[in-house]
């Protein structure tokens, strides 16, 4: 029973790379669900967040802020998929954008507590666009 909770944790966590060889027979699925600047992005999320969720280490955020706003600049100026080419996703992006500043500004000032909260809440809204992606559009989470 873990090792089936293991593999979809993984798969949630997996690569697109991963998910096109397994599914090498859907082609045309798994390029209608490309969105390059995500999945970088993503790549980037992932290096800065884990080892503070799992072990409270920030030094990989630290070092990331700074790839982190350029990889939110290059999300904010690309043309967005069709699917995702609305208002809440634009407004999502933007909060994307002034969260990676609110990091870097935050490595630069140095407080714990500070780079730990705009890391939480910049891995949130990544997870918002991630959901409105996959998702495809419907999710609708009013808080």
């Amino acid at each position: 029973m873990m090792a089936v909770a293991a593999t979809i944790l993984l798969a949630a966590c997996g690569t697109k790379k991963d998910e096109a060889s397994n599914e090498a027979t859907d082609t045309t699925q798994v390029a209608l669900q490309e969105w390059k600047e995500m999945d970088a992005y993503h790549m980037l999320m992932a290096e800065a967040f884990h080892p503070f969720k799992d072990s409270a280490n920030l030094e990989p955020a630290k070092s990331l802020a700074a790839d982190l706003v350029k990889s939110a600049e290059a999300w904010v100026n690309a043309p967005l998929p069709e699917k995702v080419n609305n208002d809440e996703v634009k407004t999502k992006l933007q909060e994307l954008k002034a969260g990676s500043d609110a990091l870097a500004t935050a490595v630069a000032g140095g407080k714990t507590e500070e780079i730990s909260s705009t890391l939480t809440t910049l891995h949130d809204t990544f997870h918002e666009l991630q959901e409105a992606w996959y998702g495809g559009g419907k999710h609708h989470d009013h808080h």
